[in-house]
Order: structure tokens, then sequence, then C-alpha cells
């Protein structure tokens, strides 16, 4: 099926930059929504941002208010989120996921997950 491994993560000061990847294996469907998520410790997961792999239309959160960018190289089979101005409370472990049908924001809708990589925001 579909395998998905996220990278780019790591320590940052206040106001920094992160880009997150994922890389994703196996058969890859046009019809795919990807999705970025993230998971704070003792919170539930939450939405951050998707993607359409055919057409590249995105959906944002509220809360990411301009600072997040994701976007697709469908030649790489890799999506990306870039991260401006971080923040203390972006502190998280992001997740990948991907889905074969329209893009949604519920964390249940999607079928394929990655393993996380550890965002760490200082101030």
């Amino acid at each position: 099926q579909v395998q998905l491994v996220e990278s780019g993560g790591g320590l940052v000061q206040a106001g920094g930059s992160l880009r997150l990847s994922c890389a994703a294996s196996g058969r890859i469907f046009s019809s795919n929504a990807m999705g970025w998520f993230r998971q704070a410790p003792g919170k539930e997961r939450v939405f951050v941002a998707t993607i359409s792999w055919n057409r590249g239309n995105t959906y944002y959160a509220d809360w990411v208010k301009g600072r997040f960018t994701i976007s697709r190289d469908n030649a790489k089979n890799t999506v990306y989120l870039q991260m401006n101005s971080l923040k203390p409370d972006d502190t998280a472990v992001y997740y990948c996921a991907g889905r074969p049908g329209p893009q949604v924001v519920e964390t249940r809708a999607y079928d394929y997950w990655g393993q996380g990589t550890q965002v760490t925001v200082s101030s």
C-alpha cells in the first residue's frame, strides 16, 4: 500500500523556521489528499494543513494565519510543510497523513500515517 516517512524536525528558537518533508512510497493515486497533523504532549492530534495531490489545492487550520505553507512535488512523491515564525506553542510531534478521497480535516478520515517527526521551539 502506501508508506509515509516524515523528516526535517528538530530544535529551533522562537521566530525561526523549519521545513518538514514527507516521503511517500507505494501506490500513489492522483486523487489522494495529503495532510499534516500535530500532537503536543497531553493533547489530541489536530489538523494543520491539507493538499490535493492532483491540483495542489490547499486548506489550513484557522490558527496557521499564513505562517505555514503546504506543498508537494509529484515527481518526488514528497509533501512539504514550510513553517515560519515558529512559536513555543508549535512544539509537537508532526505527522504526515494521506487518504484516497477528497480533502478533509478529520483525523479519523485518513488511512495512511507516518511515524511523526518532533518539532521543538524554544523561547
